[in-house]
């Protein structure tokens, strides 16, 4: 597939990369660092020199894997003129293939590199969900058998923004397993779910015909947007019962401010689809940034 032709108020080249790095999707990789260091220091064992590390490592990580989806989903014809979401470099002519290649290659040598360090830290546990988190992020959309291909990208995102993101960053500043950072990871790696769920919506027709086989392409609309109401819901119902049961303190329902806002972008995904759901999915980010630092916050308190 040819990309198209630069238009001709193509924007500069710097501001080209930080377009493809696609910031706004970037708190879905802060939230669970940030997450996971307040369970730490709610255990009285945080360390902000190797919090700031795994953060970076994350963002990197992210970054990476969102070069590697607009040149990996350009080579399968999955982005084309037609596509509903933000512009995609390689599709757009903006930057060539062999180019972001090198980029997304960059990116990920980078966080790995800030891994070391992690893992001379934390250990084989560390290492292990470095080397799955570096695959996940080639295997999405690249390889023999993409995994966002066949419907695994919200496992994926669960695992990964969600279990390891912020039980990891606890286990690399603990050194030891904990029941209270696995409980958090739950209701962060829903609402990061929640963002893709919103994601491949949007894209289910084009999807569909690039041969991309979804959740959303497979479920169909209507099922979808009852998949996005659960996992929204779903988050503050495991912060709730986490306090009602006794894992977490009464300050973890602060969360429960951001449940106004929440519940609104339930119903705003109920009526809107194509290109109207843009909006929805950069509030999605929004509200699991709000509620991750609310969290941190009720934590900490």
């Amino acid at each position: 597939m040819a990309p198209l032709a630069p238009a001709a108020t193509a924007p500069g080249r710097l501001a080209v990369w930080i377009e493809a790095a696609r910031p706004r999707t970037l708190p879905a990789a802060v939230a669970p660092v940030a997450v996971g260091t307040a369970a730490a220091a709610a255990e009285g064992a945080a360390h902000a020199g190797y919090a700031a590390l795994a953060g970076v490592t994350a963002l990197l990580l992210q970054v990476g894997a969102n070069l590697a989806n607009d040149v990996f989903d350009f080579e399968r014809g999955a982005d084309a003129e037609d596509r509903l979401g933000p512009r995609r470099a390689v599709v757009a002519g903006l930057v060539p293939a062999g180019a972001m290649r090198r980029a997304t290659a960059l990116a990920f040598a980078l966080a790995a590199l800030a891994g070391l360090a992690l893992v001379m830290r934390g250990g084989w546990p560390i290492g292990l969900a470095g080397v799955a988190a570096l695959g996940a992020g080639l295997a999405y959309t690249g390889g023999p058998w993409p995994l966002g291909y066949h419907g695994l990208g919200e496992v994926l995102v669960f695992l990964f923004f969600g279990v390891v993101g912020v039980a990891g960053t606890h286990y690399v500043q603990a050194l030891a397993p904990s029941a209270l950072a696995f409980g958090l990871s739950l209701p962060v790696g829903l609402l990061a779910t929640a963002i893709l769920v919103v994601n491949n919506l949007r894209d289910r027709v084009s999807d569909a015909r690039a041969g991309k086989r979804t959740l959303a392409v497979r479920l169909g609309a209507g099922r979808t947007r009852t998949a996005y109401g659960a996992l929204v819901v779903g988050a503050y119902a495991l912060v709730a019962m986490g306090v009602a049961i006794g894992g977490l303190g009464p300050g973890a329902l602060l969360v429960f401010v951001s449940a106004p806002h929440a519940l609104g972008l339930v119903r705003r995904l109920a009526r809107s689809d194509g290109k109207a759901l843009n909006p929805c999915l950069g509030a999605t980010a929004r509200l699991e940034a709000g509620f991750a630092g609310l969290l941190v916050l009720g934590l900490l308190w």
